[in-house]
């Protein structure tokens, strides 16, 4: 019963932060210059009366509580309105986009875990050894190479000049896409990297001198089983926050990757809207990249509920 006291308490709160987020984002749109008419228009001729319709149409002469209590309760009931530069319902323009950038983001992260967690935990059991000090410098490097710039580096060097993956585009067929998103999903999954082996190298070393430990060294069981079978799971906390944020990063900020490899996802999708001023498309994105943060820290509390009876003990006490 306290774990979902808990639980309520953060959705609740998780609420009440979309809300905001929801309101800021409408405001600012509300303030910024221009319009749907003028999208519409373009450059042709128009009336005052086409002006007025268009305004009519889309209540901009409505008061911001109104306009923004009507286009709520539409959110709400999942109704995120039309775009204005494809006429077509927002709810579709985003689920459109959606298989590519969930598809990067995924690919990004296995990348990042397969990668990152053993190599962490390699370099904390190799502590001060020229293994360690490789993998550190490695990371370190990695971790100040910029995503756009990264993906620059691959698209000249895998794509152009030896031609192993294709230039842009994310395939039709399953096996397709992951050959077209092998370069953006490393170029994602980079400076990704190098944090999670910075943090799995850091926990495991954190737990190098715990009781458990040296009583497990202390009977005689081998250095791999110490480690894998005591440090692994219990420095799985902090890469397990670290890796829901990344995946939080991958779905939402991944925009510099998807233009450099041509993809159209949603951080294409929300460059383009913005510079069409399509309202709807915007507000719509924004929500949902909050959205997208606030679900994968539930799950993450969810995730050490499960990981860790010692925070199971503490919501059942609190």
């Amino acid at each position: 019963m306290a774990v979902l006291t808990l639980l309520a308490r953060r959705l609740a709160a998780a609420l009440v932060l979309l809300g905001v987020l929801s309101a800021l984002t409408f405001g600012l749109l509300a303030a910024s210059p221009g319009g749907p008419e003028q999208v519409l228009l373009g450059s042709r001729p128009s009336t005052a009366e086409t002006r007025a319709a268009i305004r009519a149409e889309y209540h901009l002469d409505d008061p911001f509580p109104v306009r923004y209590a009507r286009w709520l309760g539409d959110a709400v009931r999942g109704d995120f309105g039309v775009s204005i530069y494809s006429r077509e319902p927002v709810t579709d323009v985003i689920a459109d986009r959606m298989p590519v950038t969930a598809s990067l983001a995924g690919y990004a992260l296995l990348l990042t875990v397969a990668v990152g967690v053993p190599l962490g935990l390699v370099a904390a059991m190799r502590r001060g050894g020229a293994l360690d000090q490789g993998i550190t410098l490695a990371a370190l490097v990695t971790l100040a190479i910029p995503p756009f710039a990264l993906s620059i580096l691959l698209l000249y060097g895998f794509a152009v000049a030896l031609g192993w993956f294709p230039v842009f585009g994310a395939g039709e067929t399953p096996l397709d896409r992951i050959v077209h998103l092998t370069l953006p999903a490393i170029a994602l999954a980079g400076a990704q990297t190098a944090m999670v082996v910075r943090q799995m190298r850091a926990a495991a070393l954190d737990l190098a001198g715990q009781d458990f430990l040296t009583f497990a060294r202390a009977r005689g069981l081998p250095r791999r089983r110490i480690w894998l079978g005591y440090a692994l799971r219990n420095a799985a906390l902090p890469v397990l926050t670290v890796g829901g944020l990344l995946l939080a990063a991958n779905l939402t900020g991944s925009l510099f990757v998807e233009q450099a490899f041509g993809l159209h996802g949603l951080g294409a999708l929300l460059i383009g809207a913005i510079g069409q001023k399509d309202i709807p498309v915007v507000q719509a994105l924004v929500l949902l990249g909050g959205a997208i943060v606030v679900a994968v820290n539930l799950l993450i509390d969810l995730a050490y509920l499960v990981v860790d009876p010692r925070v199971r003990h503490g919501a059942v006490t609190s």
